[in-house]
């Protein structure tokens, strides 16, 4: 089956469409539309670019270049996470970067290696987007948590002093608030893996469908691909929130404000 191609004048009437959330927006006075308008220019142009690189990396097919470009990957969510979380780059970086490599690159490795088992096993046309889909979701997630977790502490920060004070080590007074951030963290993907196939047909399935696979060969690949994100994401949620325990907090067990950025 050969894949229908979306010509670039129907692209332009797809961009057409635009009109009428602007003039909602614009009706409805939400401060919106600047911002709406440099997310798509930004969106476009970034899009482009990686496609015209993507199509470099697909017929060069090299492990040390599909290796580079796997770690840039994982520099760039770790950036937008300590930052998104409010933290400070300088002090928690090297520690979240750790967590998110080891939560990630086992967990697409065992998917090309051992699901897919493509041939050679680095092959970027399953390496790199799957890398792409498992690590979008778990800088979401990872953002959700450290916030949640470092927030929480701080506001409540009395009652994490009485924990210690009564004798509690550090993961032990920290426990309440670990669970809260995972159960924040992870709730919108168990919510998303429980209503799939009914509320909504997952970009995944849909992209092999539109690329000529059969329904069932999709439906495979998009619960592999579900199966990895969530255990990508508990994984580098569990260890980004442990690893970076180690600059958040004093010799004494509290809590150093000097980790927020803000």
């Amino acid at each position: 089956m050969q894949v229908m191609d979306i010509s670039w004048w129907a692209l332009a009437g797809m961009f057409c469409l635009l009109a009428v959330p602007i003039i909602i927006l614009r009706w409805t006075g939400v401060p919106l539309l600047r911002q709406m308008l440099t997310a798509t220019v930004r969106m476009t142009v970034q899009l482009v670019l990686v496609a015209l690189y993507l199509e470099f990396i697909f017929r060069l097919n090299n492990i040390w270049v599909n290796s580079g470009w796997m770690l840039v990957m994982i520099v760039i969510a770790n950036l937008n996470i300590t930052r998104s979380a409010g933290l400070r780059l300088q002090r928690l970086f090297p520690f979240l970067l750790a967590g998110l490599a080891a939560g990630t690159l086992p967990v697409v490795g065992f998917f090309v290696c051992a699901a897919v088992q493509p041939e050679p096993f680095y092959d970027a046309r399953y390496l790199i987007p799957i890398s792409g889909m498992v690590l979008g979701n778990c800088l979401r997630a990872n953002v959700i948590a450290l916030e949640r977790f470092y927030s929480a502490i701080r506001t409540n920060t009395k009652e994490y002093i009485t924990y210690l004070s009564m004798g509690a080590t550090l993961q032990e007074a920290c426990r309440p608030y670990l669970r809260q951030a995972l159960q924040a963290s992870l709730a919108p993907t168990i919510s998303t893996m429980a209503t799939m196939g009914l509320v909504s047909l997952p970009g995944m399935m849909t992209g092999q469908i539109l690329g000529g696979s059969s329904p069932m060969i999709a439906i495979k690949y998009q619960i592999a691909v579900m199966l990895a994100i969530f255990c990508a994401t508990v994984i580098t949620v569990f260890a980004n929130i442990r690893f970076s325990q180690r600059a958040a907090f004093t010799p004494y067990g509290l809590l150093d404000p000097n980790i927020f950025s803000r």
